[in-house]
């Protein structure tokens, strides 16, 4: 759970149940609490990028969704469904560091129900077509869980849409906030896991791997398809057992006959110019493998540069993952290795 040093909860906010309720709880908390005229945040200290990112994750912003517009989310959904903006996580390699520069806060959306509203619309007009919506597109949804028990509305909300599906990725652990929840098979729940070697040397402020796993139990065992994105995936010396060793810890766990509700998601390590930068300047010490001599560049969908690895490394990554889940996980389907 997210337990911020402070809030700043927007005027419009209070217009809703979820916004006054929350306003309520905080001021009975030892917390900074932030009144905001507008959805321009301000009152979060820090001079350099390093401080802002700081102090950026430890603050929690309550506001209003005001464009229902919603973003794609091509290949893996049809939209990215916003629920939560950001993430409490310090993970060093983020995209979000990037993508949400000097704003690394989080920010949730007290108007859900429009927002499920406009989701409704959505499916409405894709003509008798199942449509996909992403809860984690920028952001990992569960550690707020507790103040907006928004997944739990969502996952309620999809399990009565017959052409409706969602899907969410975290690396947090408290889903006891939605294994009760009715979900009719309608929500996919995913969740992240690299090494413990990768964890503890980049995913700052995260759960371990123990506890990861402990958490993907639980949802399984609610009978929830779930997914698992190995990501990303470092080459290092001892990287193929580490790999192994988790995959092994996976299948010891997860009971053999669930293992068709379970899919796997691998990527391997990549960044750009830009994020290399950004990274380098809010970690400072970071060891992340981020040479671009030892890198192949290549052009992505998007139309912008990013460093791979080389083809052969790829290949090797591709051929032993196909080994190791093949073994382990035989009746699991693998959706990508890239």
């Amino acid at each position: 759970m997210f337990m911020p040093k402070r809030v700043l909860i927007e005027k419009d906010a209070l217009n809703y149940p979820l916004g006054e309720k929350l306003y309520k709880e905080f001021q009975d908390k030892d917390i900074e609490l932030i009144m905001l005229e507008t959805t321009r945040t301000k009152g979060i200290p820090g001079t350099t990028k390093e401080e802002k990112y700081s102090h950026g994750k430890n603050t929690l912003v309550v506001g209003v969704k005001k464009s229902l517009t919603f973003q794609t989310c091509k290949p893996s959904a049809h939209y990215q469904l916003p629920l939560v903006t950001g993430c409490m996580g310090q993970c060093e390699y983020c995209y979000l560091n990037t993508q949400l520069g000097d704003k690394p806060y989080t920010r949730i959306y007290v108007n859900l129900d429009e927002i499920l509203d406009r989701a409704k619309k959505y499916m409405n007009e894709r003509n008798g077509e199942v449509t996909i919506f992403e809860g984690a597109a920028t952001s990992d949804p569960l550690p707020v869980e507790p103040y907006t028990h928004a997944l739990n509305k969502t996952i309620e909300f999809f399990a009565k849409e017959e052409l409706g599906r969602f899907r969410f990725v975290t690396k947090f652990t408290n889903v006891e906030d939605i294994v009760g929840a009715k979900h009719n098979g309608h929500t996919t729940v995913r969740f992240s896991i690299n090494t413990d070697k990768v964890i503890k040397s980049y995913e700052h402020r995260t759960p371990s791997m123990r506890n990861r796993i402990e958490a993907a139990y639980k949802v399984l065992n609610a009978d929830y398809p779930i997914g698992f994105i190995i990501a990303p995936v470092f080459v290092y010396d001892g990287w193929k057992e580490e790999y192994k060793m988790l995959i092994r810890d996976l299948n010891n766990k997860l009971a053999v006959d669930k293992h068709k509700n379970i899919s796997f998601e691998i990527i391997s390590h990549r960044y750009t110019t830009k994020a290399k930068n950004r990274i380098n300047e809010i970690f400072p010490e970071t060891s992340l493998p981020m040479t671009d001599e030892e890198r192949t560049f290549k052009y992505g969908q998007f139309g912008y540069g990013k460093y791979v690895y080389n083809k052969d490394q790829l290949s090797e990554m591709k051929d032993f993952f196909k080994e190791q889940l093949g073994t382990y996980f035989s009746d699991s389907e693998i959706k990508y290795i890239i």
